[in-house]
């Protein structure tokens, strides 16, 4: 039973120090977006949700896995 505890609590910790990562990778796009994006293209700015959004969008899109593009040598 308390091995269980143990497995649980290590998993919430997981996620939770997961999501602080996530939000933390956000705030460089909030920032960058509203003070470069609105006044050389206008655009509009976004809210700290959108650029969380987008971080992930991206970190989606752009990913590398160098271990799928392996050349060969």
């Amino acid at each position: 039973m308390k091995t269980a505890f143990v497995l649980l609590m290590g998993g919430i910790l997981v996620i939770f120090v997961g999501a602080v990562i996530s939000l933390l990778a956000a705030v460089p796009m909030y920032f960058l977006w509203n003070g470069l994006l609105p006044d050389l293209f206008a655009f509009k700015t976004i809210t700290f949700l959108q650029a969380w959004g987008l971080t992930f969008l991206s970190s989606l899109l752009f990913k590398s896995n160098s271990a799928t593009t392996k050349t060969n040598e």
